[in-house]
């Protein structure tokens, strides 16, 4: 049905030495074969599902953990519910190695319950861990995170941040989507979202082509990869990514970043303004501030007619301005 599939850009054999700036600010992702190749954890993975296991219950520090279960009939896919009135799995507050124990439990099964503990962070639950499995180039990166579980299927969405994601156990099938294909995914409500980030509502699966006909136009944009233990993946902000765990044990490390500073605020915040204030607006104001908006945001003009000194909230942003810019939100919010 889909045959211009096209593979993603490949660097066999990755390092560190692999991860140059020109790469970690690129706008298109890079499959990195082996870059983790040489963890313990992947090791111990290529060993067997259950030296994987042992080698991370040495650093577990007993802390709680949130984890997602799912009947087996949904094969893996956490997801809504059919009329999206709700999800079709359910989040627990558990421990890291009940998870293992159940995973265990489940790897002998033809048609297993779905289970996976998300985003978390490895310092929250490994200390130690990161001494002997990590990255140094991203080592001191904000957000790194495990997923672990078996098969499981995630919706297509996007990430603000850049990331990294390094499997270390099983095998994971990526599909990515450039940000342009939005309009072409049937992208769910943006405030009530399976796990966090706006998702598409196909079944990658099973399209449904009479539903979401122009699927088929962003399949012709698709690029897949898929990624062994070792293997790693750059998948660059904002592009769409649907995600498969295709083993019965996967493990999933991520190195999440921003190309700025902290102190800048969050594009999605910018979104839900823009939705309260002037999504609604006549369509004459709305074409007005479309103009307003590419003049000072998205192709900002120099303001050279203004003193250097007086530009205020048009200068770069410094976290002195940053803090006077949320200072007049929440004031102007609280109205």
């Amino acid at each position: 049905m889909f045959e211009r599939i096209e593979h993603i850009q490949e660097i066999s054999e990755a390092t560190n030495d692999s991860l140059t700036p020109e790469l970690l600010c690129s706008s298109t992702p890079v499959v990195l074969r082996g870059l983790i190749k040489d963890w313990p954890l992947v090791k111990q993975a290529t060993e067997s599902n259950q030296a994987a296991q042992s080698y991370l219950r040495q650093h577990y520090n007993q802390n709680k953990i949130r984890a997602f279960a799912a009947d087996a009939k949904h094969q893996g896919r956490f997801f809504y519910n059919d009329d999206l009135s709700g999800f079709n799995f359910t989040p627990t507050t558990t421990t890291f190695d009940k998870v293992l124990d159940e995973l265990a439990e489940y790897e002998h099964l033809s048609e297993p319950p779905g289970l996976y503990m998300g985003s978390t962070s490895v310092d929250h639950i490994l200390p130690g861990f990161r001494q002997h499995n990590d990255i140094p180039t991203l080592a001191d990166k904000p957000l790194i995170s495990m997923w672990i579980g078996n098969q499981s299927r995630i919706a297509a969405h996007y990430d603000v941040t850049d990331n990294i994601a390094c499997v270390a156990a099983g095998t994971r099938r990526f599909t990515l989507f450039p940000p342009n294909q939005l309009d072409n995914l049937y992208i769910g409500p943006l405030d009530f979202t399976p796990a966090g980030q706006p998702a598409s509502l196909v079944d990658f699966h099973q399209p449904d082509l009479v539903k979401y006909p122009k699927f088929a136009q962003a399949m012709e944009y698709a690029q897949v990869a898929n990624l062994e233990a070792g293997d790693a993946i750059f998948i660059p902000s904002m592009w769409w990514h649907h995600v498969e765990g295709l083993s019965n044990f996967n493990i999933l490390v991520n190195y999440w970043w921003r190309q700025v500073d902290n102190h800048l605020g969050a594009p999605m915040d910018a979104l839900n303004h823009a939705l309260l204030s002037i999504k609604d607006l006549p369509q004459a104001q709305r074409d007005v501030w479309r103009d307003i908006f590419e003049h000072y945001v998205f192709s900002p003009q120099q303001q050279t007619h203004i003193p250097d000194d007086k530009k205020g909230v048009l200068a770069p942003i410094s976290q002195q301005i940053a803090r006077k810019l949320r200072a007049s939100l929440v004031n102007n919010l609280n109205r």
